[in-house]
């Protein structure tokens, strides 16, 4: 009854929304959140604006670069990460065998924009925000409650009721392999690197808070071609951060890079049951994009796993 009772919560609460797909353009040992300034991290994907460089960005930059997602309104910078260990988002690995590991890429990597309606105020200038425990290894770790961090078979069968839900299916998924992940949804505006998450709080921001419309990751990955005879039991397949079959420390980062215009219709989607698009003075909310978004600075850093971890040594030497 508990598993029941979470998943209609979850569901019940995808109210005020708008989506946006997003397309990979930039590999690389950078992380400006964690480590801005230096080369010295695992290997990241990049979505989203590519004016994104080793340096924490600030709104402004972003807004100067070209966008990978099909709103060329939402210049925001969404990454996810590659190496077969700890990173800042993990990367899902097909392991076919103990050092036989092969990357798989999502179907679909989508941003949500939930509870607009319950939103007072837009994303601040350089706001950023983390969200989920890189760190995470049992269900207890996970707080779903805020995070909503479940795995599940997107066209079924169901199985979520007889395991954790941060674990992967243990069943074969007769289509993709989908994860969400919600993101906080209060800031405080004088100091922006203060969030929270209402959940938390009894549905409301702490004091001193404001509330922002919440962003959530679904990913979705097609690993049926890779795994054409199944499973049962644990997948074999690995987050870089976790073990084999095991879902708890997916997490990821958001960089704030939407123009102050498209933020203003972004908190007009207030329908409750109905999807609206973000438009701005960039294009229509699903325009696409027509510049190219490309690595801004390629002549540094690396896109290649095993220089990455030279790179990381050297630091620590």
């Amino acid at each position: 009854m508990k598993h029941l009772f979470t998943t209609i919560a979850l569901a019940g609460v995808v109210t005020a929304y708008t989506d946006i797909r997003h397309k990979r353009f930039m590999v690389k040992n950078i992380d400006p959140i964690v480590n801005p300034g230096q080369y010295r991290s695992h290997m990241h994907s990049f979505f989203g604006s590519d004016a994104v460089t080793k340096d924490l960005p600030t709104t402004a930059e972003l807004q100067k670069g070209c966008a990978s997602g099909e709103n060329p309104n939402d210049l925001s910078v969404y990454c996810k990460s590659r190496p077969l260990h700890r990173s800042r988002i993990p990367t899902l690995y097909y392991v076919r065998g103990p050092s036989d590991h092969v990357e798989v890429n999502p179907g679909m990597f989508s941003t949500y924009y939930e509870n607009i309606d319950k939103a007072e105020i837009p994303y601040p200038q350089d706001f950023f925000a983390i969200a989920g425990n890189a760190s995470a290894k049992s269900q207890n770790d996970v707080n779903e409650n805020f995070t909503g961090l479940t795995w599940w078979c997107e066209n079924g069968p169901e199985d979520r009721q007889n395991r954790n839900r941060a674990l992967m299916p243990r069943v074969t998924c007769s289509g993709n392999i989908q994860v969400i992940l919600r993101f906080p949804d209060c800031v405080q505006k004088a100091n922006i690197k203060n969030y929270a998450y209402t959940a938390a709080n009894g549905g409301r921001c702490p004091s001193g808070m404001k509330r922002v419309p919440q962003l959530r990751f679904s990913v979705r990955y097609n690993v049926r071609s890779l795994i054409p005879q199944g499973w049962s039991g644990a997948p074999p397949l690995k987050l870089a951060c976790g073990e084999v079959g095991e879902g708890y420390c997916f997490h990821g980062d958001f960089i704030n890079g939407w123009f102050d215009d498209a933020q203003k219709n972004l908190l007009k989607a207030t329908s409750r049951n109905q999807w609206m698009g973000i438009d701005g003075a960039k294009g229509q909310g699903k325009a696409g994009t027509t510049c190219g978004p490309k690595d801004r600075d390629p002549n540094m850093g690396t896109s290649d796993y095993a220089k990455s971890l030279e790179m990381m040594k050297m630091y620590k030497n």
